[in-house]
């Protein structure tokens, strides 16, 4: 899917097209979009464009994000310390690292997956 404008709508639907994702609202006005039950992407009620996503493997890793962009990157409440951000979109950080963040924090959580979760997988057993 490409993305022409990035906004809090586009950046959702771009989540919304990667295999096996879908969007929930694990609590009343805050959009999330999940992929196996758990979430990659944390978009909010979309008063302040924003989506939290997870940046970096740790805390340290993500950090490099704030360091470039300190007025729009900071980290996220609760689970911050395990490498999530907000990064506001429509701000300094540009479009297409917008959309490179959306593809790691996806592959990210992917990876964590237990294989016969991740999205892709042919279901088809062959007996041989």
């Amino acid at each position: 899917m490409v993305v022409t404008t990035v906004t809090w709508e586009g950046l959702l639907a771009y989540c919304l097209a990667k295999p096996g994702a879908w969007q929930d609202e694990p609590w009343e006005g805050d959009v999330v979009a999940k992929v196996g039950g758990k979430i990659f992407a944390f978009f909010g009620s979309g008063a302040t464009p924003s989506v939290g996503l997870k940046c970096g493997a740790s805390r340290e890793a993500a950090d490099e994000w704030l360091l470039r962009y300190p007025g729009d990157a900071s980290v996220m409440a609760y689970i911050g310390r395990s490498g999530w951000n907000t990064l506001l979109i429509g701000g300094a950080i540009p479009g297409d690292e917008l959309i490179e963040a959306i593809d790691a924090s996806y592959s990210a959580i992917v990876s964590k997956l237990p294989r016969k979760d991740r999205p892709g997988r042919d279901q088809a057993r062959f007996v041989t």
